[in-house]
């Protein structure tokens, strides 16, 4: 068994130290057996986690989600430095000295005065950091984002170099093709047509939330919170009746589903 000191210099020298002995020969088995794509999942989850941890009450929550977070990100540090590659220190480095270089109104001489100019200087200097020529605009849009954001990244990327609808209008009337031809491909019965359709409205509606100065993400969180509000309120309902939701008709279900509608709205 290992016995942990109690004398590091710091909370963050005692993490180290404690995911240093999991991945040690004579630390724990799953530890020692991961690898960058093995983890990746747990990333992903995690930050999921954290989210959804940011916008409650529960500060203990909030405060565990950030650890598990930050977990993850000493895990990749930890793994490249056993490779000889980086260690967490250089990440730690490297981010304090892209702030420095990137906020020249704070640490150097360059006025910025709004939020609007500290942007437009951020984005020039990040151009100059780029070590080799784009080969695309749309370069630097990660391949692993979710659909949604991926495509609101995308978007805004091709937009960037003129790609784009110089208004609603534009989009707007491209969903209408795109759905037209929904229906078509839908008539058709052809799946593999269906679903590039399919994803054809997806991004058409995207692209119409952005004209419209709406975050497509952000709207579909709230519509699914709304929907669940209103069903585990139809569940309750059903339940405080004596009745039980798989026996009723889609028609009852919808009647008691109007009336929690019409309360919500009151």
């Amino acid at each position: 068994m290992k016995t942990v000191p109690t004398d590091f210099p710091s909370p963050m020298d005692r993490l180290r130290w404690v995911l240093k002995a999991l991945r040690a020969p004579d630390g724990c088995p799953w530890d020692r057996e991961q690898t960058l794509a093995s983890i990746q999942p747990c990333l992903q989850e995690e930050c999921y986690e954290l989210l959804s941890a940011m916008v409650g009450d529960d500060l203990e929550n909030h405060r565990e989600e950030l650890g598990d977070v930050l977990l993850q990100v000493l895990f990749q540090a930890d793994i490249r430095e056993d490779r000889g590659e980086f260690s967490f220190d250089d990440v730690v480095n490297a981010l304090a000295d892209k702030l420095i270089r990137r906020h020249p109104h704070v640490f150097g001489a360059v006025d910025a005065k709004d939020t609007e100019a500290v942007l437009r200087n951020w984005e020039r200097i990040k151009q100059t950091e780029h070590k080799a020529p784009k080969a695309s605009a749309l370069d630097g849009v990660p391949a692993a984002l979710p659909a949604l954001l991926k495509a609101q990244r995308t978007q805004h990327k091709a937009a960037k170099v003129g790609f784009d609808w110089k208004d609603a209008a534009g989009p707007d009337a491209k969903l209408d093709e795109e759905i037209a031809e929904l229906r078509a491909a839908i008539r058709s019965g052809d799946a593999q047509a269906i679903e590039e359709e399919y994803g054809d409205v997806l991004f058409s509606l995207v692209n119409l939330a952005r004209h419209l100065h709406v975050d497509a993400e952000s709207a579909l969180r709230a519509a699914t919170e709304k929907f669940s509000r209103r069903f585990r309120a139809v569940e309750a309902r059903v339940k405080a009746e004596g009745r039980d939701m798989k026996a009723l008709s889609l028609e009852e279900l919808d009647a008691v589903w109007d009336a929690v509608k019409a309360e919500a709205k009151a």
